[in-house]
């Protein structure tokens, strides 16, 4: 589809503001029609979405969906065939999403791109020092470092800029990358089989109706559609439950990442350093932990990661986090300095025993949204990368032939016979042993790997997030110290930092499914959680000034995309949608 403006024409896919002098010039196969912007609202309602045909189409601008885009185009280059790749990013651009910690093990990048440092991939930091730590309230003391935690040969990076390294590799190999469009409806054919995406329409008020400037969303069409949204992909939800995908397998934990760049006094850098950290401020019932990571240019990554799994609702992460910063074992790194972004995640922590059925008639899974990450090596790009690399292979060997609603099985089965697969069953014991507490989860890890080498002849299992909270009648009161704002900040000030920035305008993209549950329910029991889980002070219980009339009020717009409230929401009754495409954080350097 095409949109013309007088003699003026740009493709759809630039997401440009349409509007000239009151009136749209839109252009589809068939005809072009002049439509007055008041009459528009009138022919939104029976226009037909656009359709564009590829051979595969990519959800999901990070290093899973990038490596497969890459690796279909060199598959195609070697055999001197042409492909149509498409990859679809939610965010302003190619790493506007992307925040991990985070150190790189280039074990893939080696693999997919052999002559990286000649094509000037970001990564400059290499790790020179290790070290682990655990933390009491007021000191601390050096533990010897996991092997797993072992980063000798790779690098401190960050994800968001190596993510548009990629996307630059990519589109240099001919894929079609567009960025600022969220994928929010699978589409399906007379069969049941996947065959692409829609994008969401744009210019849908609060209301629900049409504004003048709406524009229908497009059909992005595929022999192949890989799914690689990143941890709780929206649409991979729904794929789990229309194929079963996750039956058999054990619910995925979670876990949520908060983080904070700074530069930091010159003379307190140590680029090259990996600094992680257990203990203090978490009580021993919770897992979590920190790291610091020295970059170059007299720069620390700073970051937080708590479980998903905690069980006392009067936990805050987010003032976790800024609790830890205060300890005086870390305080040190950042008097003198100043925070220049913060950013939050949910990860995903199940491993090897919640890997979801990976593939279906139409299309597979990929990255985070299956869920790769190596918990104790503390790193899942090199799995996801492997993963978007392997899903390629799959599909290409059968993609000149392929008939409508192939299912790539060979995806799944070449990943089994890859080091991936033996990688995260190795260490598939060592996360859901710390449910029990940090004393016996470090005591499981260490039996694990030393004595039985990751070949336990058992599988531990896992539960889910969201049933772990006791109530709040049941659970010790925190009382989390006001920030000083040198060193420890609040949410807005924060959220600020982020970039994050929604159209005001748009229907609410956090829904729930009664809106009676979040005050008969979780106020009632909880003490309203979704308070202090969210990073970013989307939700907030407001009453009247004599305390009466209690009601959830919702601040979508300051919304990071961290998918926490989707994932700890006791009831399940928040359920997280696509906002319009470009919307959300927009993340420098993380």
């Amino acid at each position: 589809m095409q949109v013309s403006v007088d003699f003026l024409t740009v493709t759809l896919c630039e997401k440009d503001n349409y509007r000239y002098g009151g009136r749209y010039h839109i252009t589809n196969a068939a005809e072009t029609k002049k439509v007055a912007s008041d009459d528009l609202q009138t022919m939104g309602a029976i226009m037909e979405r656009e359709a564009m045909e590829f051979d595969v189409v990519i959800v999901g601008g990070g290093p899973s969906g990038l490596s497969a885009a890459i690796r279909l185009k060199q598959l195609a280059a070697e055999s001197g065939r042409e492909i149509e790749v498409c990859l679809i990013e939610k965010g302003s651009e190619v790493g506007a999403h992307i925040l991990s910690g985070a150190v790189l093990e280039p074990r893939s990048l080696n693999e997919l791109i052999p002559d990286w440092k000649e094509r000037g991939a970001p990564l400059d930091t290499p790790v020179t020092a290790d070290k682990f730590m655990f933390l009491t309230e007021t000191g601390s003391f050096r533990l010897p470092t996991p092997p797993q935690m072992n980063n000798h040969g790779n690098y401190i990076i960050s994800l968001g800029n190596f993510s548009r390294w990629l996307g630059e590799q990519a589109e240099a190999l001919g894929v079609e990358i567009y960025p600022g469009f969220a994928a929010a409806e699978v589409l399906y054919d007379d069969s049941g089989a996947v065959c692409g995406i829609a994008t969401g329409d744009m210019g849908i008020g609060k209301d629900g109706e049409q504004t003048d400037m709406y524009m229908r969303g497009m059909e992005l069409r595929a022999k192949q559609t890989i799914f690689a949204e990143g941890c709780r992909g929206h649409l991979t939800k729904t794929l789990f439950d229309r194929f079963d995908l996750r039956e058999g397998k054990d619910p995925q934990t979670y876990a949520i990442g908060i983080k904070e760049l700074w530069d930091i006094d010159p003379e307190k850098s140590k680029p090259g350093t990996a600094w992680h950290s257990v203990g203090w401020p978490l009580s021993t019932d919770t897992y979590g932990g920190s790291f610091l990571y020295h970059l170059n240019g007299n720069q620390v990554a700073v970051g937080y990661v708590v479980g998903l799994d905690y069980s006392n609702p009067h936990l805050s992460p987010f003032e976790e986090f800024q609790r830890f910063k205060t300890h005086p074992a870390v305080r040190g790194v950042f008097e003198g300095g100043r925070r220049v972004a913060y950013g939050a995640r949910a990860l995903n922590e199940g491993g090897f025993q919640s890997i979801p059925k990976l593939t279906f008639p139409g299309g597979c899974l990929v990255g985070c949204t299956a869920g790769f990450l190596n918990v104790p090596k503390i790193k899942g790009t090199h799995t996801a990368m492997k993963s978007g690399m392997t899903a390629a292979e799959a599909i290409f060997e059968s993609l000149e032939a392929m008939q409508p609603g192939h299912e790539p099985a060979s995806y799944a089965e070449r990943l089994q016979d890859s080091w991936l697969w033996s990688e995260l069953y190795k260490v598939r014991n060592i996360r859901p042993g710390f449910a029990k507490g940090l004393w016996r989860g470090m005591i499981n890890a260490a039996i694990d790997t030393y004595l039985f080498m990751g070949r336990a002849p058992w599988t531990m299992r896992h539960h889910a997030d969201h049933i772990t909270l006791k109530t709040a009648s049941e659970a010790p009161k925190i009382d989390y110290p006001k920030p000083d704002g040198v060193i420890s900040f609040d949410r807005n000030s924060s959220v600020y930092l982020s970039g994050t920035n929604h159209e005001e305008n748009q229907p609410a993209h956090l829904t729930l499914k009664d809106s009676s549950v979040p005050i008969e329910h979780n106020l009632a029991l909880y003490d309203a959680p979704e308070q202090r889980y969210c990073p970013a002070g989307v939700y907030e219980i407001v009453r009247e000034e004599d305390g009466s009339n209690p009601r959830l009020q919702i601040n979508a717009q300051n919304c990071v995309h961290c998918k926490t409230c989707d994932i700890k929401d006791p009831s399940q009754n928040i359920v997280w949608v696509t906002p319009e495409g470009g919307g959300g954080p927009n993340y420098p350097n993380m």
